[in-house]
């Protein structure tokens, strides 16, 4: 007794090639975006804000009677 399922593709298997194929179109999406991303001007313009931060506490704190 065979089966006529053999012949078609398995729901299973077809569903997570889908999945796969719509991860990895994703992925690729997202490592377009990022590329465009002007990464080290940002991480100087943090480095700057956050010395400059740094500063102003450090001069909020200092002592008033010298």
């Amino acid at each position: 007794m065979t089966d006529s399922t053999d012949d078609a593709p398995n729901e299973i298997l077809a569903a997570a090639k889908e999945a796969k194929a719509r991860s990895e179109a994703a992925a690729k999406a997202v490592t377009g975006k990022a590329k465009s991303w002007p990464l080290a001007k940002i991480g100087l313009g943090v480095g700057i804000g956050s010395a400059a931060i740094a500063g102003a506490v450090l001069f909020a704190n200092r002592s008033k009677d010298q």
